[in-house]
């Protein structure tokens, strides 16, 4: 029997398609690996742009009206929070390279589950923002941010973020399918700083007009961003910020994930 045959074998069992789909998700998540050690400049700069982001804003710029306590205790969940929004293009820009180079034509002509092209680099993507999450946090303790909740708290918050950067990963490759061309994808990246920045990431909706901290308030990162900085406080964490941290993203990804595949399979035939 041939590979192909012994494949699509495999493929009619029960079992068999989610299994696979499992194992090529899985194939395309190491060669995101393989692409990292090719460009370890590119991998550098994604870690140090947040630490630098934390860092004007909690040492040039300043702030925290209307924050009680120290300004870093508040600053520094939010920065983690605003950061799962940035660095998207990297993965929405290979996306639409190996869909213009036809790297991703010579994947259709294997015996490979269609998503799994995708799911590749969301994966391997959403394992770096866990690097710069442990990067990040050893800044924050570095300039004198303490976690103070217990370990569990902590896990869920980093849980919490890694969701976020996932649901606004699967945001990113559907607009990058929409895009096409790697051009139009640094040009759709821009609207990540209004929903980035029209959050309560760096500032409280307190401290700004009323009707623009009720757009604050109803930002997906703003739910994220209270629901991480409560669990870090130690302090315990209302429910509503949990739940909406964990309803939004989902919410997303019930939209957006769907919505890439298609795409993708209309892009395939």
């Amino acid at each position: 029997m041939s590979v192909v045959g012994a494949v699509e074998t495999v493929r009619e069992e029960p079992g068999g398609k989610v299994s696979l789909a499992l194992s090529d998700s899985w194939t395309m998540t190491r060669r995101e690996f393989a692409h990292w050690a090719r460009q370890p400049v590119q991998v550098a700069v994604s870690l140090v742009f947040p630490v630098m982001i934390l860092l004007m804003f909690g040492y040039l710029i300043g702030g925290g009206r209307e924050v009680e306590g120290k300004y870093i205790d508040y600053l520094v969940p939010g920065t983690l929070a605003l950061t799962m929004a940035f660095g998207l293009e990297s993965t929405m820009i290979a996306v639409t390279r190996d869909l213009n180079k036809g790297v991703i034509d010579r994947f259709r002509s294997m015996p490979m589950a269609n998503g799994a092209v995708l799911v590749g680099p969301s994966v391997a993507d959403t394992l770096q923002s866990a690097v710069g999450l442990a990067v990040m946090i050893g800044v924050g303790y570095a300039i004198g941010w303490r976690a103070h909740g217990a370990a569990g708290e902590c896990l869920a918050a980093v849980g919490l973020l890694l969701l976020f950067r996932f649901a606004m990963l699967w945001i990113g490759i559907q607009l990058a399918l929409v895009a096409g061309r790697p051009e139009a994808v640094q040009a759709v990246q821009i609207l990540v700083w209004p929903v980035g920045f029209l959050s309560n990431a760096i500032a409280t909706p307190e401290s700004m007009p009323d009707w623009l901290g009720t757009v604050v308030e109803w930002n997906p990162m703003s739910q994220t961003a209270a629901a991480v900085r409560e669990l870090f406080s130690g302090h315990g964490a209302e429910a509503g910020h949990v739940w909406a941290a964990v309803i939004w993203p989902l919410a997303l990804l019930a939209v957006f994930f769907p919505l890439a595949l298609r795409r993708f399979g209309a892009l395939s035939k």
